[in-house]
């Protein structure tokens, strides 16, 4: 098994480690299984943090919660178990067009998740870890080996 070193990590996955949701104990385990810090990009973070935000303006998640996943994705940060990386953004941008043009018409693929399949690959990641569909049908389309906690 590749580590979380060798992973990209869709946002809304890595969102079940932060607040508890029907996916999050299986994603505690694969965590507890791949070692390593787990990247994520400037994106993926802002992402993160919008989906544990939204999830309290849509009232799944008190304030008290939110704040304190907030508090565990900041902390995670600043102890390495995530790991912040830079993205050559023009590189992966022109990735996402060539996967657009290739991939969109087959799989009906939005322009996020092509942004996150081409941010997994410019990023030269081994695996991909999501829940959603049209994120892993074009992730595997695109050789990457697809892991649903």
């Amino acid at each position: 098994m590749a580590s979380a070193e060798d992973s990209y990590i869709d946002p809304s996955a890595l969102r079940a480690l932060y607040l508890a949701d029907p996916r999050s104990l299986a994603m505690t385990r694969w965590r507890t299984r791949s070692g390593g810090a787990m990247p994520i990009t400037r994106f993926g973070h802002a992402e993160l943090i919008n989906a544990i935000a939204l999830g309290q303006f849509r009232g799944d998640y008190g304030e008290t919660e939110c704040s304190g996943a907030m508090d565990d994705v900041r902390n995670d940060l600043e102890e390495g178990r995530l790991r912040l990386v830079d993205l050559p953004w023009r590189a992966a941008l022109d990735g996402a067009v060539s996967l657009s043009r290739t991939y969109a018409p087959k799989l009906g693929t939005r322009a996020l998740d092509v942004l996150h399949v081409a941010s997994a690959l410019e990023l030269q990641a081994r695996q991909f870890i999501t829940y959603d569909d049209r994120q892993a049908r074009l992730a595997a389309a695109c050789g990457l080996k697809v892991v649903r906690p």
